[in-house]
């Protein structure tokens, strides 16, 4: 008889335990779950027109790693080693840093089962969501194995929602997203949704050659994207000048012969912006810094004044929120009417004068889509009546004549019910609800003192289409 303590007869017993799940249990149930999930992606790409690629499911650390070791990335790691004075170690391991920063881990479950979902139901909660223009016809005729990027004027944060959930029919898009969303709980479902983070403004050079190298990873392996041009929300309503970095890199992956980019520009237009009055305050003069427990205690008041008005049955949706998609424009195309049929073999002034031409052709496509909704119509009569004002009749009269120049200029015009007196009453019960515009005891409307630059922030979204 051999006797051994009890203690040591527990110990030997639970790594039996551990090591038989390590080595029989663990292996069948991720290759279970594995099985399921390739099956569900399957499916998934039997429907969708732009597939979910090869390079969207390779697991993240050995995209890190490829990335990491990429031979451009370890010659600027080399590089700016020399440059700052420093061990080439630490200059690769800065790069695998950012490598590990930069690259998302996508998962088609969270994407599709929760991540749409939640941005169905959130969209849909706050607007009347309404899918504006689309050439059906050229969206339909883009080659499926080509690598489709979105680009899309920013408004609001809710743009990544609200083109998620319209775009979810077609395509799981992967968006470059800032600072603002590297919250520790947050960051990690907008990883597993597609999304890459990225440094706005980051003028590391090592930074920049790791992120370029990702973006064009990304690009010729024909992953789907969304990408922002404006680089930021805009301020005062219209849109902003054109930033070139993430245009260059997904430019830049381009080579003759070889998987097409096309470009689709998609406009965005909202009734009511969340952050509207956050946006105009920096306009008006620099905020003062503002905590994040200020910031939280803002935010609940305003669901809690929202709720209020719910349970009281005074709550209205925000408006309308609508969406439109453009022609498409392939890349190798306008490179030909460029005549820069090579852009890699092309000098640095040569590229960098061919991606502003595509970064102000691609922005003009995106204000021609950008749909006209109630408020900004009704924002930019009141505001072009001055101090006499209108009353309701001679309001919507000047809507009307507004209406007839959009779609004269070629402008899309949302008509709620097809109904232009409907669209005022909409719009104009928006801006009283939010005390934008008054009306005084003679039935006469203005823009109420103080509110001209929030009102003339809506109607700056469609005074690009009426200019001419």
């Amino acid at each position: 008889m051999v006797e051994l303590p009890f203690w040591l007869v527990v110990l030997a017993g639970t790594l039996a335990v551990v090591g038989l799940t390590d080595r029989l249990l663990t292996p069948a149930v991720r290759w279970f779950f594995r099985r399921r999930v390739n099956r569900a992606i399957e499916e998934l790409n039997t429907r969708l027109q732009l597939k979910i690629r090869p390079f969207g499911l390779t697991r993240r650390q050995v995209l890190v790693d490829r990335l990491a070791h990429d031979p451009s990335v370890a010659r600027a790691a080399e590089e700016y080693a020399r440059t700052e004075g420093m061990p080439a170690e630490v200059a690769t391991d800065m790069a695998g840093r950012y490598a590990r920063e930069i690259v998302p881990a996508f998962n088609a479950y969270a994407y599709f089962r929760i991540g749409t979902r939640i941005a169905r139901w959130l969209a849909t909660a706050l607007y009347r969501v309404r899918l504006g223009y689309m050439d059906a016809g050229a969206l339909q005729g883009v080659d499926p194995d080509s690598t489709v990027i979105f680009v899309i004027n920013h408004r609001s944060n809710m743009d990544y929602v609200l083109v998620t959930y319209l775009a979810s029919a077609s395509a799981a898009l992967s968006y470059a997203v800032g600072e603002w969303a590297r919250v520790p709980v947050l960051q990690t479902l907008i990883r597993a949704m597609g999304a890459y983070f990225i440094r706005r403004n980051a003028r590391n050079p090592l930074y920049r050659r790791v992120l370029a190298r990702y973006v064009a990873m990304a690009t010729q392996a024909g992953v789907t994207q969304a990408v922002f041009p404006e680089g930021g929300l805009t301020r005062d309503g219209r849109l902003r000048p054109v930033k070139l970095g993430l245009l260059s890199y997904v430019a830049g992956a381009w080579e003759p012969g070889g998987r097409e980019i096309v470009f689709v520009p998609v406009g965005i237009n909202y009734d009511r912006v969340l952050e509207d009055r956050s946006l105009i305050a920096e306009i008006e003069g620099k905020p003062p810094p503002v905590s994040t427990w200020t910031k939280t205690a803002r935010t609940l008041g305003f669901l809690g004044r929202n709720l209020k008005l719910r349970l009281a049955g005074r709550w209205y949706r925000f408006g309308y929120a609508a969406v439109s998609f453009g022609t498409p424009l392939p890349l190798s195309r306008f490179l030909e009417e460029e005549g820069a049929t090579d852009l890699q073999a092309a000098d640095e002034a040569r590229r960098n004068a061919v991606v502003e031409a595509l970064g102000a052709r691609l922005m003009g496509e995106i204000a021609r889509v950008v749909p006209a909704l109630p408020v900004p119509l009704v924002a930019h009569a009141l505001l072009g009546s001055g101090a006499s004002g209108l009353d309701e009749l001679a309001l919507k009269a000047r809507v009307g004549e507004l209406i007839d120049r959009l779609v004269e200029h070629g402008g899309h015009v949302h008509i709620p019910r097809a109904d232009r007196d409907y669209a005022v009453t909409a719009g104009l019960r928006m801006l009283a609800l939010r005390h934008i515009a008054v009306c005084d005891t003679a039935g006469v409307w203005h823009v109420a003192a103080g509110e001209r630059v929030l009102a003339a922030y809506y109607a700056n979204s469609i005074a690009h289409l009426l200019e001419g």
